[in-house]
């Protein structure tokens, strides 16, 4: 499997090591590389899928709304000496994919598996325990730290709850079995929370 050098982790371990972060920091990459070893053997491409896994929060400016494809960017230009052209498409496809965590229509079955496998993981915390889920949401506030209460709660019940309307938040039937349930019931506790938070606005 072809691995980033060390001088390309250590730019990734910078960047995620930023003042601003405090979910989509280095700890959330070792989380997925953890979930990564448990599907490599399911992956057409690992490559494609470990490296966008290292640079799809890359960049990351809680006040922006296009990190997304500012990381994907990033990807092209730090690897394209790296990476088989096919296997930089597929990485570049993820990433950007991660901005609507949904999966585009005509992708190749096996492209569309590898993408629905890493769109899983990367929402692993959501089936997190109830105590670590906690902390995330605190983390993510953190993160929006800018943002007034009454503003931040309602747009983030918003977000969450379009989640829960999902049919399902996890796409591979393997993560589906095993996630789904916990994290309904975090989305569910977190949205009552947070409407409760609203109230006390009013």
């Amino acid at each position: 499997m072809l691995m980033p050098s060390t001088e390309q982790l250590t730019m990734l371990q910078e960047r995620y090591g930023e003042a601003q972060r405090h979910y989509h920091n280095w700890q959330h990459i070792e989380a997925l590389l953890g979930h990564f070893k448990t599907i490599v053997d399911q992956l057409s491409d690992p490559d494609s899928v470990l490296w966008a896994l290292y640079w799809h929060d890359a960049i990351y400016d809680p006040q922006a709304s296009d990190n997304e494809d500012k990381s994907a960017d990033l990807l092209l230009e730090m690897a394209a000496s790296d990476l088989p052209a096919a296997s930089l498409t597929r990485a570049d496809r993820i990433i950007r994919a991660t901005k609507q965590h949904l999966v585009p229509a005509g992708l190749a079955a096996e492209d569309q598996a590898d993408l629905e496998l890493f769109l899983d993981i990367d929402l692993s915390i959501l089936a997190a325990s109830p105590s670590v889920f906690d902390t995330y949401e605190t983390h993510i506030r953190s993160e929006y730290a800018f943002v007034p209460g009454p503003v931040y709660v309602q747009a983030r019940r918003a977000i969450l709850q379009g989640f829960l309307k999902r049919d399902r938040l996890y796409f591979s039937d393997f993560f589906f079995a095993q996630w789904e349930t916990q994290a309904r019931s975090n989305l569910s506790g977190s949205i009552e929370q947070l409407t409760k938070q609203e109230r006390e606005y009013d």
